[in-house]
């Protein structure tokens, strides 16, 4: 029990660590560093996510990324690329850390795309905010309180934002955009991902409304699975916002049902396979896809 216990700290307290300190940029062989790392993140993700077993989680092979949560915790993310992909599709999950059942989908999603990656360049993020599903409870919002998906820079950001937190929510500490539009870290990872990915389309997950959400150029999916499109309105400084409507990159924005809870595996795979489905038919390259330079 004892070194359970040790081990359990060992691997949490590594987690929190920068990736500098986490992971040893000495060079190691190859499969001692991508074990420590899988074992690192799944050790810490796997208690905390709805319906994901470790198998499930190292089977993903997260791999750290530059970017960091307020807390110094590492942003782990995992590319998937078919032999000749034709589009660049960024998948995010966990942007609210008690939203759990996000990055759930999003690991089940690394296991269908292994097996179907279909004509694109696949980018997954699994969870965007660690410190707010690391929290005990865990919260919406990152460690300095703001909710990432009102932090991004949409026109008019410092009047609009400010009107919709103090009118629209009565001051709701769930919902405070933040100082200034990508003060956070993490909302400034993911503007950073936008310019250097430059992906045809983003789909971002979130819960528990039981519904889809779509802003950008072209016709969006009707549904997924038994999701059903339901377009709810625009936000200042929301992702959709802001990459969808400002940046002319489509968004899919997936509300799961409940944030506690997973789909059922069959109906997430069917979700997947809708997504595929709308993604070949509808989905164009926005310019000459090239290979970016971190690929797993």
């Amino acid at each position: 029990m004892r070194c359970s216990l040790l081990s359990s700290l060992y691997f949490a307290i590594l987690f929190s660590l920068p990736v500098e300190a986490a992971v040893s940029t000495s060079s190691p062989p190859p499969s001692s560093a991508t074990a420590t790392r899988k074992d690192n993140v799944c050790d810490v993700l796997v208690p905390r996510l709805p319906n994901v077993k470790t198998r499930l989680c190292l089977n993903a092979e997260l791999q750290p990324t530059q970017g960091k949560s307020v807390q110094g915790r590492v942003i782990f993310s995992r590319d998937i690329t078919a032999a000749n992909p034709q589009l660049r599709i960024l998948v995010v999950g966990g942007i609210h850390g008690d939203e759990k059942s996000s990055g759930s989908l999003v690991l089940h999603w690394i296991q269908h795309a292994n097996e179907t990656p279909s004509n694109a360049l696949w980018r997954f993020i699994p969870v965007l905010n660690p410190d707010g599903l690391l929290a005990k409870p865990a919260r919406r919002m990152n460690a300095n309180g703001v909710d990432l998906n009102r932090n991004f820079p949409t026109p008019q950001w410092a009047k609009e934002a400010k009107f919709y937190w103090e009118t629209r929510t009565r001051r709701d500490p769930r919902r405070w955009p933040g100082p200034k539009p990508l003060s956070e870290p993490e909302s400034r990872f993911l503007h950073n991902e936008l310019d250097s990915f430059k992906p045809d389309l983003i789909v971002s997950i979130h819960a528990p409304y039981g519904l889809l959400d779509y802003d950008g150029p072209s016709a969006p999916p009707p549904k997924l699975g038994r999701l059903f499109l339901d377009q709810v309105g625009i936000f200042p400084g929301s992702l959709g916002n802001y990459a969808g409507v400002n940046r002319g990159v489509p968004v899919v924005t997936i509300e799961l049902p409940n944030a506690l809870l997973t789909p059922t595996d069959a109906e997430m795979r069917q979700m997947w396979l809708d997504l595929l489905r709308w993604v070949n038919e509808r989905v164009k390259p926005s310019a000459a896809t090239t290979q970016p330079s971190r690929i797993e």
